[in-house]
C-alpha cells in the first residue's frame, strides 16, 4: 500500500488543478451512508480497506485510506460502502460517455483521516470531489462518528431526538456563519450597493441550509477537551448548504455547554466542558 502513495498524491494534485471557479446545476448527490439501516445487526466480519488507483483514458481515480481506519469492523463497512458509491457513481457517468464526442476525463480523488481515536470516540472525516462533467467537481464530505462501545455510528437525531431543541443550535451556527460572512465580504473591499447583494443572497443560502432540523447537521465529527472527552461538535457544511462553491465546506464549532442541555441521556457522559486541544 505504502507503494501507491506518491501515485495518489499525484491524482490529488492532477484533480485540485482541473478545478474552475463558475458554479454549475446542483450535482446529484453521493448517497451517505451516515445512518446505517434499521433491524441490521452490526457487521462482525472484518473489513479490510485497501487505497485504491484505477485509470484509463476516460478518468482517474484515487482512494485513500489512513493506517488502522479498518479495526471496527461495522465502521470500515460503512466507509466501504461510502467509497463503494462514489466509485460506482463515476463509473456509471464514465459508461455513458460518448465515443463520438471525443475524449473526456473524468475523476474521483477521496481521502479518509481519522480525526479522533479515543475509547469512547472514534471519528472519521471523508473528503474529495467527483468531476463528470461542467466547471468543477461535485464535492464528496461526509463524517463518520464511531461509538466502539455501542459499536454503532452516532447520528445527529439519535444524539438530539427533540426536534425543537435544534433551534437553539441552529441560531448559534447562523449567528456564527453569519459573522465569518461580514468578514469575507468585509476583506473583499466591495462598494456598498454591491456589498449589500451579496450578503442578502449568501445570508439567504445560510438560512436556508441551516434550518433547525437534524439533516441540515448531519455532518459532525467530536473536538476533544483536555480530558479526551467531548468539548464541542464541529458542523461541517458541504459546498452549497450555506453558501456558493467558491465558499468551499464551512465548518462551525457548537460547544458542550450549548449541547449538552439537549443531549439525550445515553450520550452525555461523551462530553465535557473543559478547554479544547483541536
Amino acid at each position: 500500500m505504502k507503494r501507491l502513495l506518491p501515485t495518489i498524491a499525484l491524482l490529488l494534485a492532477l484533480v485540485a488543478c482541473r478545478r474552475e471557479a463558475a458554479p454549475p446545476a446542483q450535482p446529484e448527490p453521493v448517497a451517505s451512508p451516515q445512518t446505517p439501516a434499521a433491524n441490521v445487526e452490526p457487521l462482525r466480519e472484518p473489513v479490510v480497506l485497501e487505497d485504491v488507483v484505477e485509470s484509463d483514458p476516460r478518468y482517474i481515480l484515487g482512494i485513500t485510506y489512513p493506517p488502522d481506519v479498518d479495526k471496527y469492523p461495522g465502521l470500515a463497512a460503512e466507509l466501504k460502502a461510502y467509497s463503494d458509491a462514489a466509485r460506482a457513481d463515476l463509473l456509471a457517468a464514465v459508461a455513458e460517455l460518448d465515443a463520438a464526442a471525443g475524449p473526456a476525463l473524468y475523476d474521483l480523488a477521496l481521502e479518509f483521516k481519522i480525526v479522533a481515536d479515543t475509547p469512547e470516540v472514534f471519528a472519521v472525516a471523508a473528503d474529495g470531489s467527483s468531476f463528470t462533467g461542467g466547471a468543477h467537481g461535485a464535492p464528496l464530505i461526509a463524517r463518520f462518528v464511531w461509538l466502539p462501545r455501542q459499536d454503532r455510528l452516532l447520528t445527529a437525531d439519535a444524539l438530539i431526538r427533540d426536534p425543537s431543541a435544534w433551534r437553539e443550535i441552529s441560531a448559534f451556527v447562523r449567528e456564527q456563519l453569519h459573522a465569518a460572512l461580514s468578514q469575507r465580504v468585509d476583506a473583499d473591499d466591495l462598494d456598498p450597493v454591491e456589498r449589500e447583494r451579496v450578503v442578502r443572497s449568501a445570508g439567504r443560502m445560510i438560512d436556508e441550509g441551516s434550518t433547525p432540523e437534524a439533516d441540515s447537521f448531519s455532518e459532525f465529527e467530536p473536538v476533544l477537551g483536555e480530558d479526551g472527552r467531548l468539548a464541542a461538535l464541529r458542523f461541517v457544511f458541504p459546498p452549497y448548504q450555506v453558501g456558493p462553491y467558491s465558499d468551499g465546506a464551512q465548518t462551525v464549532e457548537v460547544p458542550a455547554g450549548i449541547l449538552l442541555p439537549h443531549v439525550a441521556a445515553e450520550y452525555r457522559p461523551l462530553f465535557s466542558t473543559g478547554p479544547a486541544t483541536q
